[in-house]
């Protein structure tokens, strides 16, 4: 199917959403099972010690320990407003930052960021005064402390219903920040995938949204699925690669198939780093990622490295390194959410 539908489903008694983008599926979030702290939650969290050498604190969160690294100030003991930065691994505190973003579809409000900012890629000069305008009018009289960024779906939508989002933002922003009294506490969870879909998949517009129940059979979602869960992956030409987690770092493994020529070989690795960035993406593996692309010539790994940065470039989580002594490329991407393999266990 052309074009680019929203699904909102549910797997088992879990909401689940998907973004197919002429076919393909590109986006993809499902609720846990259990109740573990997911990223953008916000928790009221009391300092515990610092980390010597990581320049870090653990903080007490309701159910565990949070790591946290912007401690300048914060002494053990001492209550702080955290929000979830990331997925939490086994054994490990959960990833916390005292950076809050209380986001809704059109406005980020950002406290002790303070700021009015408007999305780049919203480029209509007279969109933007407008936008600057209801930026100053919706924080005028707020806490010097609180910053407003508008993000691009506000271009097209009606300027009452942007007026809201910066009132309810600014206002949850307010509450959260006289919320410090009293021990660790869950303030704000994290959005459910139905309302992340809703907040984030909408812009640009989706040519359908689908809420029926078993869309996702009907959209091949469940089949999308089922491949992300295997580590091959088919490339056109009869090629494949592999990607294989480890405790240490995600492994990628490029293969041309049959054909092992240095045209088929480049071929293979372009397709290969086209659409790593997607494949990690719905997987949900980061940190880092080794990959061992099939051999070409020195002198077109130029090529490649233009290909994995245009690749990566939409991603915004990445770090690329580059060549290693012995061939391989390495880089390094935050894990945003959990691993799907996890999640489906």
């Amino acid at each position: 199917m052309k074009g680019r539908v929203v699904l909102l489903d549910r797997i088992g008694d879990r909401e689940a959403a998907a973004l197919m983008v002429d076919g393909v599926l590109e986006e993809l979030s499902i609720d846990p099972a259990g109740d573990e702290a997911l990223p953008g939650a916000i928790y009221r969290a009391v300092a515990d010690r610092p980390v010597k050498g990581q320049g870090g604190m653990f903080v007490k969160l309701p159910h565990g320990s949070g790591f946290l690294r912007q401690i300048s100030g914060l002494a053990p003991g001492q209550r702080v407003l955290v929000q979830v930065s990331g997925p939490t691994e086994d054994g490990k505190a959960t990833p916390v930052t005292a950076r809050l973003l209380c986001k809704s579809r059109f406005a980020i409000v950002t406290p002790d960021a303070p700021g009015l900012n408007i999305s780049r890629r919203i480029r209509d000069e007279a969109l933007r005064a407008e936008l600057s305008a209801l930026a100053s009018a919706g924080m005028a009289g707020a806490d010097s402390g609180l910053g407003l960024i508008l993000r691009s779906a506000c271009e097209g939508a009606e300027p009452e219903v942007v007026a809201e989002d910066i009132a309810a933002m600014r206002g949850l922003a307010q509450t959260l920040a006289a919320d410090l009294d009293g021990g660790p506490e869950l303030l704000l969870d994290a959005p459910g995938a139905h309302d992340l879909a809703w907040r984030d998949w909408l812009d640009p517009a989706p040519d359908e949204v689908v809420s029926d129940a078993g869309c996702f059979d009907h959209h091949g979602v469940h089949e999308a699925i089922e491949a992300l869960l295997a580590p091959r992956v088919a490339l056109p030409g009869g090629g494949h690669l592999m990607i294989e987690p480890t405790r240490a770092l995600v492994s990628v493994d490029v293969n041309t198939g049959p054909d092992t020529s240095p045209a088929a070989a480049l071929k293979a690795n372009v397709a290969a780093a086209r659409d790593l960035p997607r494949q990690l993406r719905l997987r949900g593996l980061g940190g880092q990622v080794v990959i061992d692309f099939a051999p070409v010539p020195k002198r077109d790994r130029h090529i490649l490295d233009q290909v994995m940065k245009a690749a990566f470039k939409a991603d915004g989580e990445a770090n690329l390194a580059g060549w290693t002594t012995l061939g391989l490329y390495e880089l390094t991407r935050r894990r945003d959410r959990l691993a799907l393999k996890g999640l489906l266990a």
